[in-house]
C-alpha cells in the first residue's frame, strides 16, 4: 500500500473502492480428462497398496488384474462382502451405479488395503470422468488418501510400542 491511511475517511475510501472492484471471475469449471479410448486412469492408494484404476461406460463389471495378470471379477478376487461393499461405495454416492467398467491393478498390502486403495482409485477416475461428481465424492470424503500406515518397529522393543517384558529380578 503505498498510501498511508491515518483516518477513517480514508479507510473508508480504501473500503468503499474495494467493494466497487470487479469481483475475480469463479473459478473456470472442470474439464473432463479422458484418453483416446474414452477411458479415465487415477492411482489410488491406502496403506502399502497401490491400485491403478481405468474406468469406461459400461454395464457396471470390475476386474481386478491378480499376481498372475489375469484380470478376475472382484467378487472372486474381494471374497469377503465387506470388501465388495467397500468398492461399490464411490458408485453408489455418486448415484452411477452400474453405469461404468472398471479395471484394477492392484500391489501391495494386504485385501483390507487393496480394496481401499481401489476405491480411492475409482473415486479419483469417476472424478476425472465427470467433473460434476465431484462434489458428492468429496463430500464422503472418498477423494481423501487415508494416510495411516503401519508404524515401524522401534529397537530395544518387541514390536512398535510393546515393550519386553520387565523382570525386576
Amino acid at each position: 500500500m503505498a498510501d498511508e491511511i491515518k483516518t477513517l475517511d480514508d479507510l473508508e475510501a480504501v473500503v468503499d473502492g474495494a467493494a466497487e472492484a470487479p469481483v475475480a471471475e469463479a473459478e473456470t469449471p472442470r474439464e473432463p480428462v479422458r484418453d483416446e479410448l474414452g477411458r479415465s486412469y487415477a492411482t489410488g492408494k491406502r496403506k502399502d497398496a497401490v491400485a491403478r484404476v481405468w474406468i469406461k461406460p459400461g454395464s457396471g463389471k470390475v476386474m481386478v488384474r491378480d499376481a498372475k495378470g489375469n484380470y478376475i471379477d472382484y467378487t472372486k478376487y474381494f471374497a469377503r462382502p465387506v470388501l465388495q461393499m467397500i468398492l461399490r461405495q464411490p458408485f453408489e454416492v455418486a448415484g452411477v451405479t452400474d453405469q461404468f467398467d472398471v479395471m484394477a491393478t492392484v500391489k501391495g498390502g494386504g485385501l483390507s488395503g487393496q480394496a481401499g486403495a481401489v476405491k480411492h482409485g475409482i473415486s479419483k477416475a469417476l472424478q476425472l470422468y465427470d467433473p460434476s461428481l465431484r462434489g458428492a465424492l468429496k463430500a464422503a470424503g472418498f477423494l481423501t488418501r487415508d494416510s495411516r500406515v503401519v508404524e515401524r518397529k522401534k529397537y530395544g522393543k518387541r514390536k512398535a510400542r510393546r515393550s519386553f517384558q520387565f523382570s525386576k529380578r
